[in-house]
């Protein structure tokens, strides 16, 4: 990862500022704050040109997804990773920011830490030119990497979650290398694991999360799209191993990567 990372925070509230700033410089972050106006943090973005930007859905003048569309056109800058702060746990939200361009969509209050130690490993993702398993190394497919993102945001799973990074590096690397479904455990969760600094226990219990949460406030008709025989079967939601397996099933079958 570079040298410092730039934050920008579109955030008024002075007692923030205060509890945030040294968790910010604990994180590696040079954080600057500017008011909750969509045009000012355009302008802000233009200037200071920061690596991460976290903007509330609804500002004054110009709202986050509003914001994210301007800063697309904006041609000489490095576009820097879009977190969006809410406090409506909408699903129909999420998907519109999401798909507008945030890396996260998170429900407030939450913990600094926590958000800003994703936000670094979104960083080091980006940054990185390969994906590495325990086997070899992969190229990265960009168009594979888009498709499956967009699969998980139909499907339902939020993007703030860990499991959802999990879930994405899983299905990649089952897409690449189909046999590694057959050797979960013993394979593709220490490769997981060891991507993100964490263990296979933790890897699997937050791809479990990840899926649960997808099957509680998911879109039925996608959920059945993807997974209609578990659904008409009864049988509840799929196993860690019958979702990542599905999906990247589907990706082959469909020539969806190149």
């Amino acid at each position: 990862m570079k040298g410092k990372l730039k934050i920008l925070i579109a955030e008024d509230s002075a007692e923030f500022k205060t509890s945030s700033s040294d968790v910010f410089a604990a994180k590696g972050f040079e954080e600057k704050f500017c008011e909750k106006d969509g045009i000012k943090v355009v302008e802000n973005i233009r200037t200071f040109k920061p690596d991460v930007v976290l903007i509330d859905m609804f500002m004054s003048n110009i709202d986050g997804v509003g914001v994210m569309h301007k800063v697309k056109n904006i041609q000489d800058i490095e576009q820097p990773v879009f977190v969006i702060l809410s406090s409506f746990d909408s699903v129909m939200l999420q998907k519109e920011a999401l798909n507008a361009g945030a890396a996260y969509y998170v429900i407030k209050p939450f913990v600094a830490e926590d958000l800003l130690e994703r936000i670094s490993e979104l960083i080091l993702c980006r940054e990185e030119s390969v994906f590495f398993n325990d086997n070899g190394i992969y190229s990265m497919d960009h168009q594979l990497e888009v498709t499956i993102t967009e699969i998980l945001h139909q499907i339902g799973v939020p993007a703030h979650i860990k499991g959802y990074h999990y879930l994405r590096d899983s299905i990649i690397m089952s897409v690449k290398k189909p046999e590694i479904i057959n050797a979960v455990t013993k394979s593709l969760y220490p490769s997981i694991a060891e991507k993100y600094g964490t263990t296979s226990s933790r890897v699997e219990r937050a791809i479990r999360h990840a899926i649960e949460v997808a099957w509680d406030r998911g879109d039925v008709e996608i959920l059945n799209a993807y997974f209609g025989y578990t659904i008409h079967n009864g049988r509840g939601k799929p196993t860690n191993s019958e979702f990542i397996a599905m999906i990247s099933d589907r990706l082959r079958l469909h020539k969806k990567i190149a």
